[in-house]
């Protein structure tokens, strides 16, 4: 395995040049372009890495799939998805036009911001600093390190620069699908968002949602089988925001990724994969970690279709 990633690690390095790191939130504009790192971990709780797999990122997107298993949990699944839909929106992760457009109203899947915006306003908790501490607990549950942090310095710079993530949100509320104070919902998202991981971090979500939410070294649930189930389809579905179809016919596998460089994907009953690489291509995906799936999906046939 070692081998094998070291060849497709160095294989994905010529495609950072045609990518470019995300500038529109700046903080993340101090990325090395060039980083590119990867950490498998397997069922039986090997674990591989290679290139920079221990620099730190801030989770981004990836986020909204944590969230959406802590919401479905908090709540009834029908309730979840009275406001948000489960359909692929075919649109930019970004886009606030189906807000307006679609009959309901109701933001396409918890994939993209808007529906991430529903759904991180669904957390339980009787103030604030306690949905924000139960956030952050589930997190490090689930990534296995008491040591995840926010990354304030990324986190403000969202907050100042989020004025199309307010206009969606203030839409939703007008529109009923969001109840309570839209900018403490707001504050959470942008915190979830800022989580500051590795791709050991990415790799161990990836396992725990591959063994169907059962922690591979304790035993410990961690997510309920069905809610895991219902998460890994909409990464197949929506994970690559509007490029999402074409990953899943190449590499077949449920992923998510995030404007941070980072990609968790999901092997069922086989492995967690963490990739990181900083240049983007237009869709929000990381180039470099693209291609790393792909490659691994070939050579080791992790296609799950």
């Amino acid at each position: 395995m070692k081998n094998i990633l070291k060849e497709v690690l160095e294989e994905s390095k010529k495609y950072t040049e045609e990518g470019n790191v995300a500038s529109y939130i700046p903080e993340l504009k101090k990325a090395n372009r060039d980083d590119v790192g990867i950490c498998i971990i397997d069922r039986y709780n090997n674990i591989y890495t290679e290139g920079n797999y221990s620099t730190k990122f801030t989770i981004q997107s990836i986020s909204k799939v944590i969230v959406l298993a802590m919401a479905l949990m908090d709540n009834d699944w029908s309730y979840v998805f009275s406001k948000v839909g489960m359909e692929p929106s075919g649109d930019p992760f970004n886009s606030i036009m189906k807000l307006e457009t679609n009959d309901t109203k109701r933001p396409n899947n918890p994939m993209i911001n808007a529906g991430a915006i529903v759904t991180t306003s669904l957390i339980k908790g009787d103030s604030a600093e306690e949905k924000e501490a139960r956030m952050l607990n589930f997190f490090r549950k689930l990534a296995k390190n008491d040591s995840l942090q926010i990354n304030y310095d990324v986190y403000k710079s969202e907050k100042l620069t989020g004025d199309r993530n307010r206009a969606m949100a203030y839409l939703l509320k007008n529109d009923g699908f969001i109840t309570g104070d839209v900018e403490e919902v707001l504050d959470l998202y942008f915190k979830q968002c800022s989580i500051e991981v590795d791709t050991v971090d990415l790799a161990r979500i990836g396992i725990n949602l591959a063994s169907y939410g059962v922690d591979i070294e304790t035993g410990e649930r961690l997510i309920r089988k069905d809610i895991s189930r219902m998460v890994k389809t909409f990464m197949v579905t929506c994970g690559m925001y509007d490029a999402s179809g074409e990953f899943a016919i190449r590499t077949g596998i449920p992923a998510k990724s995030g404007v941070g460089g980072g990609i968790v994907a999901s092997v069922p009953n086989t492995m967690g994969i963490g990739v990181y690489g900083p240049a983007l291509d237009k869709k929000g995906n990381s180039v470099a970690g693209i291609k790393i799936l792909e490659d691994l999906s070939n050579r080791l046939e992790l296609n799950i279709f």
